[in-house]
């Protein structure tokens, strides 16, 4: 089956080579970041169009929205959603030869909770919008992956927060550093606000600019009223991510940042001049003074302006070192003895304790195999986000609450036994891993609960650079950043994992990315769930010519891979498509 054709068609949904598919998107987002890194902008829009209209482009941006992401089935202002293999040859379709006509319908008006009791609005795209917008970001982003600087690490691929931290900490951990003073800022409703001149004039005659200005001004329905927009991106859509960094590109040379081009130092920030560390709308500044602090704050003001964005001046300080700086979740702090310790904040330490707290009250009157299916998500998923900093102490007083709570649940439950008989039903040692016979889980099913120190402490390894994985100059490199990152995961699955070459024997695409690992602890819940979900021990019939009849299988595989195959008329693949 051809996929990069203007005519053919998809005729079967489910016998897509994704790893084909996958091959030649790549490929082409290479040859974009090559042309844009060589300063040759004529090829650059060529291969542009060219992606905007290659049905492999096609195939993902519509998998990506309706199999991958993880609000597949939210619909927008219409109420439509895709999720049968016709709709989606049918979007595909549509695509590629029925946008010509198409106006981007307004956003539908969302609020989901904030960790400060507050709520961030969402702006969530009609389905056909997501996947045209997927489709513009592939060739949009590699591109601007050519420029974009060195220290700006979310929504981006290949980088996270883990990348942000380790940044943060290389530069103020050596003994002789002298950028103690830090800039903690953050912007005020930066999606909001986002100057929509400014962000068309920063992509110049990119071929899907059109598009890009129609989202822009869509509107929103908020409680069935429309409202036009006048500024700022919906956060919510495919694009938008993308748009904040291109709007922000530049911020580093703006607050007066410089590298050393030649030499040993090639890469490494110029004496005297202050480290800029971005995350989204989130930075920090390392100076060397209060002084330098302030000049940073009003130089990178003024430059915000044009933009439509100012500073949220309730979260903005100039602190130092010494008194510590929470940010993404944890505190950098150097003590008095002189270290630098990079642990899990206080404000996240927190929340994960109220977290537990209200799910255990919520789990009164439901049985051992629930507690352990809705906490063990929730604890390695924690542990899992935070295992890079010191945080075995932390993990360590986590148990000890856990321990708590379970314990309480039990007593409530029995409240009429001693303490030797709930201990006897509840307690044991289920994990054969472990020497620990007081692990909470089920005597019926074998299940049991797992604890934050199960997970082992692992030094995150930054991101060099401007290494992109759009860089055909790196591959190796990212193979090999990929291959030395160990995931999450149980031992048994980490071997499975390693016998099928990180790949899922049904679409033979890589089970891990290392430009879409989670970046927070509750993405990685979503993610160990999903995955728990897809490849604990799942049998997997597979039809071959030496064994007519089939044979059953345990693999690990995709979780969209998984509803699929389950899907399938008589849940049978054939060899010819592993």
């Amino acid at each position: 089956m051809l996929v990069n054709g203007p005519g053919d068609r998809v005729l079967d949904w489910d016998a897509v080579r994704w790893r084909t598919v996958e091959d030649q998107v790549r490929r082409l987002r290479q040859r974009i970041f090559a042309a844009s890194q060589a300063g040759d902008l004529k090829k650059v829009r060529n291969l542009q169009k060219l992606m905007l209209r290659c049905r492999a482009n096609a195939l993902m941006s519509v998998r990506r929205v309706t199999e991958i992401n993880a609000g597949r089935k939210t619909a927008g202002i219409d109420g439509e959603v895709v999720t049968d293999a016709e709709q989606k040859t049918d979007m595909v379709d549509w695509l590629q030869h029925g946008t010509a006509a198409w106006s981007p319908r307004p956003v539908k008006r969302v609020f989901i909770p904030k960790g400060n009791g507050r709520r961030r609005g969402l702006g969530i795209p009609v389905i056909a919008d997501r996947a045209l917008q997927a489709l513009v970001v592939n060739a949009l982003e590699p591109e601007w992956e050519a420029r974009f600087e060195p220290r700006s690490y979310r929504f981006r691929p290949g980088r996270g927060c883990h990348d942000a931290i380790v940044a943060i900490h290389t530069t103020v951990s050596r003994t002789d550093a002298k950028r103690v003073w830090i800039l903690d800022a953050d912007l005020a409703a930066a999606f909001d606000h986002l100057d929509h001149d400014h962000i068309l004039g920063s992509l110049g005659t990119f071929p899907a600019r059109g598009l890009v200005r129609q989202w822009l001004r869509a509107g929103v329905v908020d409680q069935g009223r429309f409202a036009p927009t006048e500024e700022g991106a919906p956060q919510g859509g495919v694009v938008s991510a993308l748009l904040l960094n291109v709007a922000l590109h530049g911020m580093e040379a703006a607050a007066g940042v410089r590298y050393y081009t030649n030499g040993t130092l090639a890469g490494k920030t110029v004496k005297g001049c202050p480290a800029v560390i971005r995350y989204a709308d989130d930075l920090l500044a390392l100076c060397y003074s209060r002084e330098q602090a302030e000049q940073v704050k009003a130089r990178l003001a003024n430059w915000l302006a044009p933009r439509g964005l100012v500073f949220n001046e309730d979260k903005t300080r100039v602190t130092i070192l010494d008194q510590g700086v929470d940010i993404l979740g944890f505190n950098i702090r150097r003590y008095l003895n002189g270290k630098l310790l990079t642990k899990p904040s206080n404000a996240a330490l927190r929340r994960i304790r109220l977290k537990l707290s209200i799910e255990m009250k919520r789990l009164r009157g439901s049985n051992a195999d629930a507690v352990t299916a809705t906490l063990n998500p929730i604890i390695t998923g924690w542990a899992a986000y935070y295992r890079i900093g010191v945080s075995k102490r932390a993990f360590a007083a986590l148990d000890a609450h856990v321990w708590r709570l379970v314990y309480k649940w039990a007593r409530f439950r029995h409240s009429n036994k001693p303490m030797y008989w709930v201990k006897a039903r509840y307690y044991g040692a289920f994990n054969p891993a472990r020497a620990d016979k007081w692990v909470f889980g089920s005597r019926d099913s074998g299940f049991y609960l797992r604890k934050f120190a199960w997970t082992p402490i692992v030094r995150h390894r930054m991101v060099a650079g401007t290494a992109s994985p759009d860089n055909p100059a790196l591959s190796d490199y990212w193979t090999e950043r990929r291959r030395r990152r160990t995931p999450p995961v149980g031992k048994d699955t980490l071997r499975r994992l390693r016998a099928q070459n990180g790949r899922c024997p049904l679409c033979r695409g890589l089970l891990l990315h290392t430009d879409r690992e989670p970046q927070t602890p509750h993405q990685w819940q979503q993610w160990l769930t999903a995955a728990r979900t897809a490849i604990r021990r799942q049998a997997i019939t597979i039809a071959s010519a030496h064994q007519p009849d089939g044979y059953t299988a345990t693999r690990l595989v995709h979780a969209h891979c998984h509803r699929n195959h389950t899907k399938s008329v008589g849940g049978h693949r054939t060899s010819d498509d592993l």
